[in-house]
């Protein structure tokens, strides 16, 4: 019987371990981490008289691996905070601590005598029963396990985070022959449930599945590119969207891995494979030549691309891996590139390069050819069927479709019979599939090609898919162009926006209105959220500027009014509303969440009110929602201090704080402590459904109108003090200054009595005002213009 995990161990507090320690923290797991005890003092102790005896210094490794998680980027933390929620500590001195954890993860150096000699003191201590993993990224699992007892056998797996462990999905868990199938299942069922994580089952191979596939893929690449004569700027420019990879496509993703780290996974496998697949995991010259002068990548300033001032300010040269100096960075121009860019779906993208007869298309087919054929050739070796390797590459190298959704995408047939035609084996069971009928590795429904047919995939009833929902029509209860409403089951419906972007319109606002009707008659509660890459980046600021060109204010009065009026029936509706927000859920995003009777939110939402960005305040509630907020999260009976909370309120929407979590949202007042946080983005919709039925069962009745006190006259002079001594200074412009203003005349309730009772409709008319005031200023409209146009703020 596997218990509950309470309490971690983290034995190695370098990038990953300290990291791991911080996603544990982030979820509220206290960890110990430990590390090597000091055999040397540091200038700072020798001068504070301190010994290699005092636990400062002992514990300094450790220590100081926490200290860094507050300023490393990007963010290991949720919040700064959590770090109280990790303990430093040594291998030597705090080891009997072992007994009180309930997981043992061990990530210290990758040599297999180090981390069996760490095992043989930790089976010392740890008392039976406590599972035990290691965090290697390609030695062997058995191989670590030899020598120990029976029980430590039994508990003992690999459990490979990706790094950074905070934002990358994939968990590779891999079991040994004698792992205990509970302390297997257990550790599955934990890492989705609990760390959030995606989890894939790897065979004890080296690398495992996704740094076996990724690091054969990346090496093809710089193969090709040698031997085509391509540069790094070329490359880059063709393998990163264009075939479904990340921004850092090949080269600036390995900068950021660091080139170090990189050499030393494709050696793991090198030094235990054979033939020509041992020919291609042995990287180039000039690589090796590149790690002996330090050039490994964004950590040590420069890799394959580096960045310097040039006369036009900051450029990023190329690597000139010929000459090995730095040259003006290329793209690769060709027909196909932009054919790509100009179809429609990602088969089509994917289709244009692969088959192209120009170089970009040559590129692309000899660098995916060969991971097909591998990928297919190491599926049943590495892993236990072909979903779990693209679930692996997905999750752990951000590629948009793994290998086999790849090879569906440009289609099996076709792409076998080129392969065949230029000399390749293509593996039996891939022939034998297509011999069979059967033309691609998925069928329909989360069907996949499995042992001779098509098997359904597990699917983790927490997992609600809108898209797979919404092919059966009975699901759909209605719709228009931005929106959709969508039958949960339970008597739960969910609004998914479709808008771009998934902003705000005429068209949502139309559908959250009907969908509160709807589900007011017929429903138990509405969940707003949907599975775009962000819940909702605000209002449709295109419409508004074309508007405000225009000076057809009467129509943005109108859209305003309408905005407001759509979210106070999101706040009172008869039947509860969750809103499940995720990623960007900014202005407009944050307006619709907070009247909900709950948010559900993501553990990586990022928001905040940011109008000020393009010139304006909050015009949908915003202001009036974030400073009833602060007010009702204050003590009861406690003497409120109105003038601290309107200046609180007035900053964080004054300078467009955003919280870059949703434990951070919580700080900022975005997020009360009854909302809740759902670490596994996968299962969001699930657990908003979840909180609806709740509320529903228990119940639910909406808020009652209430008179809001305010800071009146002399509140909006003392906000207004603050921006002036900013502007004095020169912190912020003269259009900053007249945005201040309308913001702290709206956030006191205009000219009245300080203590002044009023009404929502009154401070939502001040809002109104200020808002189409602002937006008929140019210096606004430039504000729109820039962030539509360049995609970051103006500040004029």
């Amino acid at each position: 019987m596997v218990g509950r995990i309470g309490k971690v161990a983290v034995l190695g507090s370098g990038v990953m371990g300290s990291g791991i320690a911080a996603h544990l923290a982030n979820i509220g797991i206290p960890s110990l981490l430990l590390d090597i005890v000091p055999r040397k003092l540091t200038e700072a102790e020798e001068k504070k008289g301190l010994t290699l005896d005092d636990k400062v210094v002992r514990n300094r490794l450790a220590a100081d691996a926490i200290a860094k998680l507050k300023k490393q980027k990007p963010a290991p933390l949720a919040k700064k905070s959590n770090t109280s929620l990790i303990t430093p500590g040594n291998m030597e001195d705090d080891m009997e601590k072992l007994a009180e954890v309930d997981w043992i993860i061990e990530v210290v150096v990758e040599n297999l005598d180090i981390k069996k000699k760490v095992y043989e003191n930790v089976e010392k201590y740890r008392k039976p029963g406590t599972i035990v993993s290691s965090n290697t990224s390609g030695i062997s699992i058995e191989a670590m396990a030899d020598g120990r007892s029976d029980d430590f056998k039994a508990h003992f797996l690999g459990t490979h985070f990706f790094n950074p462990p905070r934002y990358l999905k994939l968990l590779e868990v891999i079991p040994t022959k004698a792992t205990k199938p509970e302390v297997f299942e257990y550790m599955k069922t934990f890492g989705e449930d609990v760390l959030g994580k995606g989890v894939v089952e790897a065979k004890d191979t080296p690398n495992f599945i996704a740094n076996r596939i990724g690091t054969y893929g990346l090496l093809v690449t710089v193969r090709e590119m040698t031997k085509g004569g391509y540069s790094v700027g070329e490359v880059d420019s063709v393998t990163g969207p264009a075939i479904g990879r990340p921004k850092s496509a090949t080269f600036r993703t390995l900068d950021v891995v660091g080139l170090d780290t990189f050499l030393h996974v494709a050696k793991n496998v090198y030094d235990q494979v054979e033939g020509d697949e041992k020919d291609v995991f042995d990287p180039p010259a000039f690589m090796k030549e590149m790690a002996e002068k330090g050039w490994l990548g964004s950590k040590s300033g420069q890799g394959f691309f580096l960045k310097q001032k040039g006369e036009k300010g900051s450029e990023i040269l190329e690597l000139d891996y010929n000459k090995m100096e730095y040259v003006e960075r290329k793209k690769l121009k060709a027909p196909s590139v932009q054919q790509s860019k100009q179809a429609k779906g990602k088969a089509a993208k994917l289709k244009a390069l692969v088959y192209a007869d120009d170089r970009a298309g040559e590129l692309v087919w000899n660098i995916l050819k060969p991971v097909l054929l591998y990928s297919a050739d190491k599926a049943y070796e590495i892993a236990d069927d072909v979903k779990a390797i693209d679930d692996a590459m997905k999750w752990g190298f951000g590629w948009e479709l793994g290998p086999f959704e790849t090879w569906d995408a440009i289609g099996v047939e076709k792409s076998v019979e080129r392969m065949e035609a230029e000399g390749d084996t293509v593996p039996s069971w891939v022939k034998e599939m297509l011999s069979s009928g059967k033309s691609s590795f998925y069928g329909e429904d989360n069907e996949f090609f499995h042992n001779g047919d098509y098997v359904k995939a597990e699917i983790n009833p927490k997992v609600i898919n809108l898209k797979t929902l919404k092919k059966e029509e009975s699901n759909i209860i209605m719709k228009n162009a931005g929106a959709s409403l969508i039958d949960l089951g339970d008597g739960i419906a969910n609004l998914e926006f479709t808008s771009p972007n998934n902003s705000i319109g005429l068209d949502v606002m139309q559908m959250i209105s009907k969908s509160i009707e709807e589900v007011d008659k017929n429903y138990k509660g509405l969940v707003i959220s949907n599975q775009g890459k962000n819940f909702c980046v605000g209002a449709n600021l295109m419409m508004i500027l074309m508007e405000a060109q225009d000076m057809n204010y009467p129509e943005i009065d109108l859209v305003v009014r309408q905005f407001q009026q759509t979210m106070a029936k999101i706040r009172y509706s008869g039947k509860p509303v969750v809103v499940g927000t995720h990623g960007m859920t900014l202005g407009g995003g944050s307006e619709i969440s907070m009247p909900a009777s709950s948010i559900q939110a993501a553990q990586e939402t990022y928001m905040g009110l940011v109008e000020v960005g393009v010139g304006l305040i909050p015009g949908g509630g915003g202001n009036k929602e974030l400073y009833l907020r602060h007010v009702e999260s204050l003590p009861e009976g406690s003497s409120i201090d109105l003038q601290a909370v309107a200046n609180q309120v007035f900053e964080k929407i004054a300078m467009a704080k955003v919280g870059t979590s949703a434990q951070e949202a919580a700080e900022l007042g975005y997020i009360r402590p009854q909302d809740g946080i759902s670490v596994n983005g996968d299962h969001l919709i699930h657990d908003a459904k979840q909180k609806a039925l709740h509320l529903a069962n228990a119940g639910y009745q909406p808020p009652e109108q209430k008179k809001i006190k305010v800071v009146g006259e002399t509140g909006y002079a003392t906000m207004l003090q603050g921006a002036k001594a900013l502007h004095f200074g020169s912190h912020i412009s003269d259009h900053d200054l007249k945005i201040a203003e309308k913001l702290a005349f709206v956030l006191a309730g205009g000219r009245v009595p300080k203590g002044t009772e009023v009404d929502e409709q009154y401070l939502l008319d001040l809002e109104r005002e200020a808002f189409l005031s602002l937006v008929a200023e140019p210096k606004t409209q430039q504000r729109m213009q820039y962030m539509l146009t360049k995609g970051k703020p103006l500040r004029n």
